[in-house]
């Protein structure tokens, strides 16, 4: 079907693959693997043409199409989102692609109501859609797809891997989504210093084999770099002394004839990175009740109401567009809305989100970024750490205006994770992540004792690592008990395989299970019962913190001679006296729930 033989490319002079040959069959499912730089993106836009390599060739059937996703295009205005999707049907009896069109449409996330809309109503990721949704209707012989899942939500992504379960396509995908990439590709190929590794495997036995392979590297390695020593020990020490002068000759020859053998050698795999101890919240971070939002007259959610209890690590999902930033938004007071949100007692809330990445100061080097809020034994980790978030080397040492937006938003999360807070709220995080960067992010994650909302689509990285899942559609909210492959669950039989009839229904905003009318009346009121008490909570517990801003301000006068008064420690006595109080009440509340 296609052939890349002795394909090597290099760009000012530096090599990027070297004398690279493998054949992609029909049905081959390919997943491109590799760090971020081995060339992925370089190979991919060779194969679509973009591209003309330094040495070597590529060959095809006669007739091939090729469909190329890539990661960052230019787009067009000037059509509907229905006029642009046609044009891939090149004039032809456009009335029997309709129905397909549709489903593709619906499935990629977009609702019925949006066919009519311009092109250039849609943000960037939307109009990624748009043309993922081209080219998959093209059906060529042979899709390119470069990081497909980034703009993508759950269902969308598992719409995506059910097309290409069904379609003749071979496929070639690069993404950091290591669920989506296990479930669509048959057969592994890894770029590692300018090198392919071809696997006839999928992912997960790919990484088995590849550690193995690795292992056998390392101590190639190490033992050809021992002889190396030696053999230049040798020489440094007779390289003056005419009996040994044929010796050394023989050595030096050997070592000029020697194929170096090169290796990978930079392993975080072991690296454990932790949070600093979170200080103590109150037991219920984020109390939300009855709470709507309105942008003019769209009302993107309402009669939400949930809580988020301490230690909870919880997801929140949904198409984009649903709510989900927009709730952190609230969270973080940054949007107006109506009804009932409360941060709870002693909550230091850390944020992640894209602008987080603008607030970074562009005269420090990526070293002294992080140096500057590290600290205790973590500061001896600092490279490491930055090395595990692809800033190893002479990155480190890079100025942050020099920056793509994408290390950027790495650096930003770095620095994020290392400042005490003991409620996260990361939004999106995994999108400038490879997969080895993820692990190390979500190992530090599931060892955090503070509290974590974290919106995203990657699936394996929310597997294991949140046990609430919050679903955002149809202006509602929904709680799931458990993790994120057991609400996947819960939605593949309720709605999962009719796309088209994905809205949720109007149902209330958190929905249990109920045997009875009068089992849903007892649940009703218990849980009226509860949304009070845990009121309660909040308003003592934000009691307790203005008494103790009045007993540290008492602390502080009573210091200086002068004010110490019978009527300052009076005041002094009753503040303490009232804290106490406080507290006993906030324990039996606590007890009580």
């Amino acid at each position: 079907m296609l052939s890349i033989e002795h394909l090597s490319i290099e760009f000012s002079s530096k090599p990027i693959l070297e004398d690279i040959s493998f054949l992609v069959n029909k049905k081959d499912r390919i997943a491109l693997v590799g760090k971020n730089g081995a060339g992925k993106t370089t190979l991919l836009r060779l194969i679509a043409g973009e591209y003309q390599p330094t040495a070597g060739h590529i060959t095809h059937d006669a007739g091939l199409s090729i469909g190329y996703l890539p990661q960052v295009m230019l787009h067009k205005d000037g059509r509907t989102l229905r006029e642009e999707v046609m044009t891939v049907f090149h004039g032809e009896d456009q009335a029997r692609f309709i129905a397909e069109m549709d489903r593709t449409i619906i499935g990629l996330g977009f609702e019925r109501k949006d066919f009519d809309r311009p092109c250039s109503e849609f943000s960037g990721g939307w109009r990624m859609r748009i043309e993922l949704a081209k080219i998959l209707l093209q059906h060529p012989d042979l899709l390119l797809l470069d990081e497909p899942t980034n703009h993508l939500d759950i269902e969308s992504i598992q719409w995506l891997e059910q097309f290409l379960a069904a379609s003749q396509s071979a496929v070639i995908v690069v993404s950091h989504d290591r669920a989506f990439i296990d479930n669509v590709t048959n057969r592994t190929i890894e770029i590692s210093l300018g090198h392919i590794y071809d696997y006839n495997v999928n992912y997960s036995k790919y990484v088995v084999l590849r550690k193995e392979r690795h292992d056998q590297q390392v101590r190639a390695y190490l033992n050809q770099q021992k002889m190396i020593q030696e053999t230049e020990d040798f020489i440094e020490r007779f390289r003056y002394k005419a009996t040994k002068a044929v010796q050394v000759q023989s050595r030096i020859k050997q070592l000029e004839k020697l194929e170096r053998l090169e290796v990978d050698l930079e392993d975080t795999s072991r690296l454990n990175l932790k949070f600093p101890p979170a200080p103590r919240s109150g037991d219920f971070p984020v109390i939300i009740e009855d709470l709507r939002k309105d942008f003019g007259n769209h009302t993107v959610f309402q009669n939400v109401t949930f809580t988020i209890r301490r230690g909870d690590k919880v997801a929140f999902v949904g198409k984009n567009g649903e709510g989900k930033t927009t709730l952190v938004r609230c969270i973080m007071s940054q949007l107006d809305y109506y009804g009932t949100l409360k941060i709870g007692y002693n909550v230091k809330i850390g944020y992640f989100a894209q602008n987080q990445a603008s607030l970074l100061d562009e005269n420090l080097t990526v070293f002294q970024t992080i140096d500057y809020v590290a600290v205790g034994d973590i500061r001896t980790k600092i490279r490491d750490i930055l090395g595990a978030f692809m800033f190893g080397g002479e990155a480190s040492d890079k100025k942050v205006k020099v920056l793509s937006g994408g290390e950027r938003s790495r650096l930003a999360m770095i620095r994020l994770l290392l400042e005490p807070c003991n409620l996260l709220i990361l939004d999106e995080p995994t999108n400038h992540l490879d997969m080895q960067s993820k692990d190390v992010l979500k190992d530090a994650l599931k060892d955090f004792d503070g509290t974590l909302i974290c919106v995203s689509h990657d699936r394996d990285f929310l597997d294991g690592l949140v046990n609430k899942v919050y679903e955002f559609g149809g202006g509602q909210v929904r709680e799931h008990l458990g993790g994120i492959y057991d609400f996947l669950r819960t939605k593949k039989i309720s709605s999962l395989q009719e796309l088209e009839k994905s809205k949720p229904s109007n149902q209330p905003a958190i929905s249990k299970t109920s045997g009875s009318k009068l089992d849903y009346a007892a649940q009703k009121a218990e849980a009226a019962a509860k949304r009070k008490k845990e009121r309660l909570i909040a308003d003592t517990e934000a009691q307790i913190a203005e008494f103790e801003a009045e007993q540290a301000k008492l602390e502080a006068l009573l210091n200086i001679p002068e004010n110490q008064t019978p009527d300052n420690f009076a005041k002094y006595e009753h503040v303490k006296h009232t804290i106490e109080q406080k507290l006993y009440e906030w324990e039996l509340l606590s007890d009580d729930i």
